[in-house]
Parts: C-alpha cells; structure tokens; sequence
C-alpha cells in the first residue's frame, strides 16, 4: 500500500483545501508530516518531505516570496499551504508565481479549517495505513501457514507471496536453476537469465546476503536460503523496496523454505546413505540388492562415471531435474574414491544419457571420469575404469596440453568429462607418463646421458626402426659399424642386455616416460 501523499490530503473534503499550483507528480510524493509555522526562515527546524502550513505573516516585509520558496524547495518540502482570512485576505500573488516557478504545490487553506485540524487528518492517515500494512501482513502469514501445509508446500509458499507482493518472485536452488516463480513468465527470458547469473555469483561466493541488482531498469532483491557456506537457493524478488511489514512476510517465507529443504536435507541423508551401501554392492559386481531397492536403476548395459570437485547438493538437485526431463533411469551414490581427500560423486547411467555428463561438467566446472558400457557383472572393472580416466585426465591437463583421454580441449582444474576409451586409445606407454614415472626413467638413463650426447639419440632411432642396424643407421646417416658401437656402449652403460626384446622393450619405456 502506498504511503500517504499531498493528493490525498488535499481531497479530504472535511478539509475544503484548494490547490492553486504545482505539477501533478509533485502530489504523489509520500508526505510523512504536516508542521505549521510563520517564521522567515523555519528550514532549520523541518523534516525531510512535510508540508508546511502558514498565515504569511513573515512576507509582510521580513523575507520576499522568492527567496521563502527557494529555502523551502532547497530543504525538501513536498507542499506549501496558505491560510487566507488572518494576514491576508487571499494569496499572495507573488507567492503564487515563486511557487509556480520553483515546482512548488500551492494550496489555500481556507479560514473555517483549522491549521490543527489539517495535522490531524494526515496523522489519521497515516494511522490507517499503518493498520491497513499490519492487517495485510498478518493475512498474509495466515496464507502462507495455509499454503505450506499444501502438498507442494515450499511452490505454494513462493507463489502465494508473488501474489501478496503483486511482484515477480522466484526461487533458486542450491545449484542456481530457477526452480520455482509466480507470475510464470513475470519477467522477460533475458532477464531471468541476467538474474540467475547474479545468483550464480551469490552461491558461489557462499555468503549469506540481502542484496538488491538492477535488471533492465528493474529493481531486484535477492534473499538466500541457508547458512554460511552452506547456502540452499536464493529467492529472487522484483521490487525496488520493501517496507517493515513486507520485510518481515519475506523473512516467515525464508524461514519456511529454510525448514523446508532442511526436512528435505534429512531425507536426502538418509538416501545417500543408503546408495553409498548399494553401491558397495554393485561394486562387488552383484546388482541383485540394488535391483530389489531401486526402481530407477538402469537396466541393460551401463556407464559409470565418477565426478570429483563438485558439491554434492548442487550437483544432485541438478542431475534430478535434468533425468526426469528426458525421461531415463541412473543410480547416484557418494564416493569415497575421488581425487584425493576430495570425495567423489559415482552416477550410473545408460551409454545413451552419456551427453549428461558433459552437460554436468560444463556446467559444475568439474572433471568426470566415464568408463566403457558394460554390464553390472563388470561393475568394479568400469568403476576403476572411470577412477583411471580421471587420473590419465589429470596427468594430460597437468602436461599443459590438450592432453590424450581428455574430452574436447579441458586440461585439469579446467573440468570436463573424459572418457577411458579416449585414453585407453592413445596406448599402454602412455600411462607411464606419471611424475614417478619419468623420476624413475631420468635415473636409470643418467649413465647414458652422462657421457656421449649423441648415444640417447641413436638408441631412439635403432628402436624406432624395429633394432634394424641398417635402416637405422642410414636415418642417422652413420656407417652400421658406428650404431653397433654405440648400442654395444649404451647396453654396458645400462647394464641391460640389448639383443634381447624384454630389454628394448623396457628401454623403450625408458626413454618414452623420460620424454614427458
């Protein structure tokens, strides 16, 4: 409800005030008080946005017109009102021109009214919108306690304050999907979009706030759910402000929807929990009690996957959400196995909602290990399969390259989703290419490299060339009698018996992981 303007008191017919000048937006502005008084310079004893009343005593020599009206404007008086019959028997005119030329509103008090009485008619005023904002807000709560007894409470809850506010209200979850809003459509598709991306930030930032955004010239306040570090949603609304008695209605629907997702928070423990146990079992390759508890189990063939580095709670509501839009069946269950102390989230899913996953890694900005379809009697083999894919993925992001096994052009910390087909492709040799790994080739090649520069060089070509003397020498363009020199040295220095092929096999891994 709007506060109590100029235009109101003036239509108060008990009062019988004329207006006489001023523009019709001047009218509109909230008038917080009504003070009378004649001296020539009252500024320094006004509040902001009053109206002053006055006989006119003080323009009878000890100020002009012009200058009385410059210090009422410049001290923010919404109104001026002027009681003719006791100083002069009607307005001024010159009061009349400086009003009408600073924006002034001008209105005649007439001498029958009172000036007391015109105080007391806008402090009834006020008054009755006090009451009337106490009135709508207990109604409210009252519609609010009703609708969250409905079945979709916390739905029922936001759209009943869209309609109390009149406003656009909407919620967020924990991940910063617009989950929930009344009027459907209440604002345009560029703005949500604006609007979801500041409550990205929010989420992200973890921090509990009362912040309010400018949208396309629209006035938001944003409201989150939930503790520090900790935070639920956010609940977005369009109003460019909220008096105390709305700010209160706001903060019974914040608490609300707080106990709300706290019961949901119980259930979802508890869910977890008994996923985790399931899959301990599919882990040993036996889906029988997983079949028996789960209706949404994929059947058939499968892919497991393993996410790390993303929070738990968003990752879920978002996985939920999107699985029932297309209709399909996955397992979800906290792990963990995942990068580090980082636990990790294992989803499995069929081979044809792979695109999910890297829906999920764009979108979380996390790294997903995906393993080759298969059935559930193979249930750890992909399991490990998605754990490997992960670090394979690490090791090529950590390269500073595309790396092998990585989906796209995602390099560790960046997230994607990587598949252990991918990285299987690129062969065996390349997953030595580890830290410890190549620690280990450096130390046993250093006697080689310690003496003749070009003895490293040679061996790589003589083995490219399948140990072949003379193709190999003749890439080198050396005489064959020089690489057998050299190979004959390097098989010393090395202690490693070069003629036969378990040795050129590990020298070969030698020389590939030393190379990365």
């Amino acid at each position: 409800m709007d506060q109590p303007t100029l235009r109101g008191l003036l239509r108060n017919p008990e009062l019988g005030l004329r207006l006489v000048s001023g523009p019709p937006d001047a009218l509109e502005r909230p008038l917080r008080w009504v003070h009378s008084t004649d001296l020539a310079d009252p500024t320094p004893f006004l509040a902001d946005d009053l109206a002053l009343l006055t006989t006119g005593s003080q323009l009878d020599g000890s100020v002009t017109a012009s200058a009385y009206v410059a210090q009422l404007t410049a001290r923010g008086v919404v109104g001026l009102g002027f009681g003719t019959g006791v100083q002069h028997p009607e307005l001024p005119s010159d009061l009349v021109a400086a009003c009408d030329e600073a924006g002034l509103p001008l209105f005649e008090v007439p001498y029958r009214t009172p000036f007391i009485a015109v105080a007391r008619a806008h402090a009834e005023a006020i008054a009755a919108q006090a009451y009337a904002r106490r009135s709508w807000a207990l109604d409210t709560q009252r519609a609010l306690a009703v609708a969250a007894l409905r079945r979709h409470g916390l739905a029922a809850i936001i759209s009943e304050l869209g309609r109390r506010l009149d406003a656009w209200v909407a919620m967020f979850d924990a991940s910063g999907t617009l989950t929930i809003e009344h009027p459907p459509g209440g604002v345009s598709a560029t703005t949500r979009e604006v609007v979801a991306g500041h409550v990205a930030e929010v989420l992200t930032r973890g921090a509990e706030t009362g912040r309010s955004i400018v949208v396309d010239e629209q006035t938001m306040q944003l409201f989150t759910l939930g503790r520090r570090r900790g935070l639920r949603g956010v609940i977005a609304i369009a109003a460019a402000s909220l008096d105390a008695e709305a700010r209160a209605v706001v903060t019974s629907v914040i608490a609300m929807a707080g106990l709300a997702l706290e019961q949901t928070d119980r259930l979802v423990s508890e869910r977890r929990r008994l996923h985790a146990q399931l899959l301990q079992s599919l882990l040993l390759d036996d889906e029988t009690l997983a079949q028996r508890v789960l209706s949404s189990l994929p059947t058939g063939q499968v892919i497991v996957a393993v996410a790390v580095d993303a929070l738990p709670e968003a990752l879920e509501e978002w996985w939920e959400r999107r699985r029932a839009e297309r209709g399909s069946r996955s397992f979800l269950a906290v792990s963990d196995e995942g990068s580090g102390s980082t636990n990790g989230m294992v989803i499995c899913l069929p081979e044809a909602d792979a695109v999910l996953l890297d829906e999920a890694a764009e979108r979380f900005g996390i790294r997903i290990g995906v393993s080759e379809a298969t059935s559930y009697s193979a249930f750890s083999r992909a399991h490990a399969q998605a754990l490997s894919a992960l670090r394979r993925g690490a090791v090529a992001g950590g390269a500073g390259g595309s790396g092998a096994g990585v989906s796209g052009a995602v390099a560790s910390g960046a997230g994607g989703a990587i598949r252990f087909a991918e990285t299987a492709a690129s062969g065996i040799l390349s997953a030595l290419t580890t830290d410890d790994a190549r620690l280990i080739a450096e130390s046993r090649l250093a006697p080689l490299r310690s003496g003749d520069a070009d003895l490293e060089q040679s061996l790589r070509v003589w083995l490219e060339h399948d140990a072949r003397f003379e193709s190999a020498a003749s890439a080198l363009g050396i005489h064959r009698h020089t690489l057998r020199s050299r190979v004959a040295q390097a098989s010393k220095l090395l202690e490693m018996d070069l003629s036969t092929f378990p040795a050129r096999a590990e020298l070969w891994a030698l020389l590939r992981a030393a190379s990365h």
